[in-house]
């Protein structure tokens, strides 16, 4: 059961065409998996389509409107099944995974490994921020850290867990520099992330992971 969204002001930005890329992709993934969030959505594009087309149109302008309606309406109507696309999937580490609508032409990004942990970076070419696809290995934790800026993290595949609780599929999770968590995952997950800073390690000998905190940035 999701029980992470995304907060209002996101979705009407999202409803708005306002986001960047990396933002638009997870709103849109989890709109896909949240009909709660779905549905405010709808409601949110219906409000903004009212408002832009909420003048009326004056039919009387046009002498020649009769016409072309009579002309669109005695066009033969077909209709043409909509072709079915097959599920898009990955295979990391030796599971496979079904992506996402939203992530389907990311399907061949290159994989790179550290440990436990596989990252493929997306080509979104958004400056400081970085959207990932991240697989984290069964009986696996990221060393307790904070962020230096945002992260945002969409659980694609899997659950994990941390010091606030257990995630699953389709929670949308946003942390800052006021969290610090240690992730744990027993079955294996895999997340889309978006973030605009490196990971900070905060506890004992992991500081010393620090110098490698990009890979996961």
């Amino acid at each position: 059961m999701i029980k992470h969204h995304p907060e209002s002001t996101m979705i009407q930005a999202f409803t708005a065409g306002e986001l960047s890329a990396s933002l638009s992709i997870a709103v849109s993934i989890h709109l896909d998996l949240c009909p709660h969030c779905k549905a405010i959505a709808a409601k949110m594009t219906q409000a903004l389509a009212d408002e832009e087309f909420n003048e009326e149109l004056d039919l009387s302008a046009s002498e020649d409107f009769s016409a072309i309606m009579a002309n669109i309406t005695a066009e033969p109507v077909t209709h043409q099944p909509a072709p079915v696309k097959a599920a898009t999937t990955i295979k990391v580490e030796q599971k496979v995974y079904t992506l996402p609508r939203a992530l389907n032409k990311f399907a061949d990004s290159k994989w790179s490994g550290l440990g436990n942990i596989q990252r493929a970076r997306l080509p979104l070419e958004e400056g400081e921020v970085h959207a990932s696809l991240l697989q984290i290995g069964e009986d696996s934790a990221i060393p307790h850290h904070t962020h230096k800026g945002y992260e945002l993290t969409l659980l694609l595949d899997g659950c994990f867990e941390d010091e606030s609780g257990r995630y699953e599929k389709g929670d949308f999770i946003i942390l800052n520099g006021e969290h610090q968590h240690s992730p744990y995952t027993a079955e294996g997950c895999l997340c889309y992330t978006v973030s605009n800073a490196p990971l900070h390690f905060t506890s004992g000998v992991s500081k010393l992971l620090n110098p490698i905190g990009r890979f996961l940035y």
